[in-house]
């Protein structure tokens, strides 16, 4: 599982929320008891009856329904909307010249006939953080608003081209469009031309805050936007954007703020600072720039907030950086160039910046230890140094930093013994992590008294023993994987309400699993893989959770799935294998419409496997594995045919299975998912799990009859199928030569027979293939990858002519040169990585 860069989602929500009070200052409510226009009113009771309601759709928690209490009341030629929650209107002509809906749970998609477009005088719309929908921003806004100066559509789920009628509000000083997708949601996101980009910066001369993060653009950024003379804020985050970065746009003389994080094939440098830059916020984070950090980055005096990270910059940091005393946000993790330059020891001039609230300097190969200075940082809420080659103990001077919130230590080679008392001192902590290090952790069995505020702990591979603690009811995220831990799960971890993530595999756990695990609404991962549980499996999902991954893999469990599971609709990945259980095979799964992954391996499953009851079952299933179990009959041809998230390649390669968890209140743990499988001959295990892996495993059952050649060759997306050991007849399909992503066919130990087809060679990508021990003839196909494959192959089919074979593999180890993705390791590993999340945090 994954640690992610949470700080970074919380400073960007404290940007959201000033955001919010500077539109809250727009909005100043009217001094007079002006009356209203009756027709603009009536607009405003029309535009408030095209919404539902609902009060989850909103991020801010202070987020209410402002339009429920808009009532009618007043005659004659004006009414008393002036007054309603959110309405502004001009002093003397009453028009409605102000509209906040911000945060007010509105739900709905806005139409062009809305009425909202009869509200001709409005100067400030803000409509930020509620649910449109995905619907269009309709072009009326640039026709019938032609007076406004502040518009704000950010965080409300509007999806499409952006029209081309917004560059028509040339009174505009404030443009907010961004935050308006995630890839959960059902929609598509925001997109502008570069046509439509280049009439909004010719058109709106005097805008000043120009926020487009998230919105597709997949073009070089505009050279006009040099000339934006007025522009304070330039927020260009996740933006697709590429090509080399206008230098100039560093130099507008107003530029306060400038975020283009996100845009991996964005080239760019820095250039030389001047102290007439008036910037407090640079985020260039998860970009291609790259060369030197110039010294005259000491001239940014009024620099808050800095981003380089994951960009390719040398790691040469130039002591002026400790002039940036103002700083209160610094990122530099994945801090180097394209030649693998380290940093060295610990930046010395981190010890300038005292006003340093978040620091993270993970994953830079930073050697040496923690040093003692580190005290002076007294304003530190978050520390992360996890990922690095950091030595020795943890100092005591850590612990003098009284205002930290969240400290992650991970991934290192700190040794020695902590005493976990010593966190105590810590008061305002909520989230730790010490896992992945050579530590020994002294830890009492109640975690309340030490750290009562706790939200997030993660422990794993601290070689804790003995019974498992119990931590505050505040506890959210709970990792104590890979350690040596006995005895039974408490019933107290059934009273943690807030409880999002249960990490306890790789222990030495027994016992009954308690029935309230499976009970809980808001756990979404449930990890007790490779303990010694035992018994019958608890209910799960008896009504509705949010259960994402639920892995009980490599324990004693015995009976049959729970039906309840049924009503895990937002499950994507199932493991129960390696158990003792005896089912037949639980084709009611079909019905969840988010599963992706169902493990059933090596348990006493048995049958026939069916037809399904409908066309639709199994809908984004990609990795299904039943082997070593006892299935019979003929192969689930029915199955193969409805498997459509099967039949298509999934080009997006760089994309892991994961979950976020709020842990932190905002700020967000992104959990990876591991697992192991057998293919390529060998047992795989993953880190993580690519998106696009495709898998079918059904070796080692009973399966008899022809392997169906319409149903497989259609599943093209596959990379691995392994039908062997089993008593499988008939020819090898040829179709199986349609499979272009394949990368592993093991069919070894059946009854096949005739010949292996030659159109296998055009498979470019197969790197294992096993046809061993059948009843083949005929000739080896000869060229590409079958130039490579051992004899070890093909042997036991009397028939098969040897051609030439050529290549060794070594070992059994595997590797690919095309897919970097295929890990063979033994650990899961923390790796923050810059991701985006629903509502515009950065992690």
């Amino acid at each position: 599982m994954g640690m992610e860069s949470w700080w970074s989602k919380f400073i960007s929500v404290r940007s959201f929320i000033l955001l919010l009070l500077n539109a809250t200052h727009c909005f100043s409510p009217v001094q007079s008891q002006a009356l209203g226009q009756v027709d603009e009113c009536s607009a405003l009771l029309q535009f408030k009856e095209s919404f539902a309601i609902n009060k989850s759709v909103s991020a801010d928690p202070l987020a209410y329904p402002k339009v429920s209490f808009w009532k009618r009341e007043g005659d004659g030629n004006r009414s008393n909307c002036c007054s309603w929650d959110g309405v502004e209107c001009d002093e003397d002509s009453g028009h409605v010249v102000g509209l906040n809906l911000s945060s007010s749970c509105l739900y709905g998609s806005i139409y062009s006939s809305n009425t909202l477009f009869r509200l001709v005088h409005l100067q400030r719309l803000d409509l930020s953080d509620n649910h449109f929908n995905f619907s269009q921003i309709p072009s009326r806004f640039g026709h019938d608003l032609s007076s406004l100066t502040y518009l704000n559509l950010s965080n409300s789920l509007f999806s499409g081209q952006i029209p081309s009628e917004i560059s028509k509000l040339s009174k505009l000083s404030t443009l907010d469009l961004s935050f308006n997708y995630q890839k959960a949601d059902d929609g598509i996101p925001l997109k502008l031309t570069k046509a439509n980009m280049r009439s909004l910066v010719q058109n709106l001369t005097t805008i000043k805050q120009l926020h487009l993060n998230w919105v597709e653009m997949y073009f070089t950024v505009p050279d006009i936007l040099v000339n934006a003379s007025s522009l304070t804020s330039l927020q260009l985050g996740d933006c697709e954007l590429n090509g080399e970065f206008p230098v100039g746009i560093f130099h507008l003389p107003n530029l306060e703020v400038l975020d283009v994080n996100g845009n991996s094939n964005l080239t760019g440098y820095f250039p030389n600072f001047n102290k007439s830059n008036v910037f407090k916020k640079l985020n260039v984070g998860a970009t291609n720039f790259s060369g030197m950090l110039p010294a005259s980055m000491g001239n940014l005096h009024s620099l808050n907030f800095l981003d380089i990270s994951w960009c390719h910059f040398y790691p040469l940091i130039p002591s002026s950086l400790g002039n940036l005393t103002q700083l209160n946000y610094l990122v530099m993790n994945s801090f180097n160039d394209v030649s693998k330059g380290k940093i060295g020891e610990f930046p010395s001039f981190v010890s300038n910046l005292t006003q340093l609230e978040f620091l993270d300097l993970s994953d830079n190969e930073i050697s040496g230890q923690i040093p003692s200075w580190l005290m002076k940082l007294t304003q530190l809420t978050s520390l992360s140094l996890d990922d690095n080659n950091l030595q020795g103990p943890i100092p005591r001077s850590l612990f003098q930093l009284k205002n930290l919130e969240y400290l992650s230590l991970s991934g290192n080679n700190l040794s020695g013994l902590v005493e976990f008392d010593q966190f105590s001192k810590l008061k305002k902590l909520k989230g730790l992590d010490l896992s992945n290090n050579m530590l020994s952790v002294g830890i009492t069995n109640d975690l309340s008294a030490t750290l009562p505020k706790l939200q997030t702990l993660a422990l794993g591979f601290c070689k804790l023993q003995g019974p498992l603690p119990i931590p505050p009811q505040s506890i959210r995220f709970y990792d104590v994987e890979n350690n040596e831990y006995t005895g039974e799960i408490s019933p107290l971890f059934c009273n943690f309400n807030y409880l999002q993530v249960l990490e306890l595999s790789n222990n030495h756990l027994s016992g009954m699993i308690p029935k309230c695990l499976g009970n809980s609404s808001v756990l979404k991962i449930l990890g007790l893989h490779n303990n010694f549980f035992n018994g019958y499996i608890p209910p799960i999902c008896p009504s509705k959770t949010s259960l994402r991954i639920v892995d009980f893999s490599y324990n004693q469990l015995q009976g049959k799935l729970p039906r309840g599971v049924m009503n895990c609709t937002q499950l994507k990945v199932l493991n129960f294998a390696n158990n003792q259980m005896s089912d037949i095979f639980p084709s009611w799964l079909g019905a969840l419409p988010e599963l992706r992954i169902l493990i059933l391996r090596s348990n006493g499953f048995h049958g026939v496997i069916g037809k399904p009851a409908t066309k639709h079952e199994f809908p984004k299933l990609h990795i299904i594995d039943l082997s070593n179990n006892g299935f019979s009959g003929m192969l689930p041809s029915n199955y193969l045919e409805i498997w459509n998230s099967m039949k298509y390649v999934d080009e997006n390669r760089a994309t892991y299975y994961e979950v976020d968890t709020d842990v932190l209140g905002g700020h967000y743990y992104r959990s990876d998912y591991a697992m192991t499988i057998r293919g390529k001959g060998v047992e795989l295990k993953y880190e993580r799990i690519p998106y696009h892996l495709t898998l079918i495993d059904l070796s080692s059952n009973r399966f008899e009859g022809e392997i169906p050649e319409g149903p497989i060759g259609n599943l093209r997306g596959l990379v691995l199928l392994n039908l062997s050991n089993n008593y499988l007849t008939g020819h090898i399909p040829s179709s199986l030569g349609d499979l272009a992503a394949l990368e592993s066919l093991d069919l070894s130990q059946n009854q096949l027979s005739g010949r292996i087809p030659s159109n296998l060679a055009q498979l470019t990508f197969l790197e294992y293939f096993n046809v061993s021990h059948n009843h083949l003839s005929g000739p080896i196909p000869l060229g590409e990858q079958f130039d490579t494959f051992q004899e070890d192959s093909y042997e036991g089919n009397s028939g098969v002519v040897s051609g030439l074979i050529v290549g060794v593999i070594v070992g059994d180890i595997w590797t690919t040169k095309k897919h970097e993705w295929f890990v063979e390791t033994f650990s899961r590993r923390r790796k923050p990585r810059g991701t985006r999340d629903r509502r515009g945090r950065r992690t």
